[in-house]
């Protein structure tokens, strides 16, 4: 009797671990639930922002001159020196903000399939959304990926670039780019994009991680908006600036 009892407490011991063996992961748990992947959106978009304020900061700089504007680039593949080798630090920002980028694409695709799967059938009457930035946010973010290709081609690469790219000015590429029709339109149709986007973005990443209350819904919902305008304004005046003859 007391070997049968031993076996059914081995057998139901080996049953269990199966079953823990079998189960998924928190981190799968969380890749795969709809909210898991809001968080991931939420996240990555604000690693992406964190990055859009330095990199308008760093814009800005162009006021100042050649010499300013030049040595800040200049700077960026020193930083972290001498703890880190030349450009370490620099290609550390860029991994870091190309997993943001893919992981954020990623989910929204995904979020995106499950949302047609969900109602696969189109509504009888079409529901006016919230706001024209709401509307807009999946093309925003497909004009915003084309435009980050085609700025890094530009301004980095040199292989699209308009005039003579000159590698280590920066000031002469920017004045280049901004001389030419197309490379304004481009420009400031997908800083018009951004700026819808950040504000619907950082909105629902607020959502997503939790507002608390009406108070610093009414908070956030303010922040995103001076965000969204700050960024835009931020980053068009350089092409502005081109065009008028401010920067020269």
């Amino acid at each position: 009797m007391a070997l049968g009892t031993d076996r059914k407490q081995v057998d139901r011991k080996r049953a269990a671990r199966a079953r823990a063996d079998r189960r998924p992961s928190l981190v799968r748990i969380l890749w795969t639930s709809t909210i898991g992947k809001k968080t991931v959106m939420a996240v990555s978009g604000l690693i992406m922002l964190g990055y859009l304020v330095a990199h308008m900061l760093g814009n800005l700089k162009i006021f100042f001159g050649p010499a300013e504007f030049d040595g800040y680039a200049h700077w960026l593949r020193t930083m972290g020196e001498p703890v880190l080798h030349h450009e370490w630090a620099l290609w550390i920002v860029r991994f870091v903000l190309v997993a943001a980028v893919v992981a954020h694409a990623v989910c929204a695709y995904q979020l995106s399939r499950r949302d047609l799967a969900a109602r696969p059938t189109g509504y009888a009457h079409r529901r006016r959304r919230a706001s024209y930035a709401t509307r807009t946010m999946r093309w925003g973010g497909v004009i915003l990926a084309l435009f980050i290709v085609w700025h890094i081609l530009d301004l980095t690469t040199g292989t699209v670039h308009s005039g003579g790219f000159q590698p280590g000015h920066p000031y002469q590429n920017v004045i280049d780019t901004f001389s030419t029709w197309y490379g304004n339109t481009v420009y400031l149709v997908a800083m018009l994009a951004l700026g819808l986007h950040v504000r619907h973005g950082f909105w629902s990443a607020a959502q997503t991680l939790g507002v608390g209350s009406a108070t610093r819904e009414r908070v956030l919902r303010t922040t995103a908006d001076l965000l969204a305008l700050a960024l835009t304004a931020g980053f068009v005046a350089v092409p502005v600036a081109v065009m008028t003859g401010v920067v020269s």
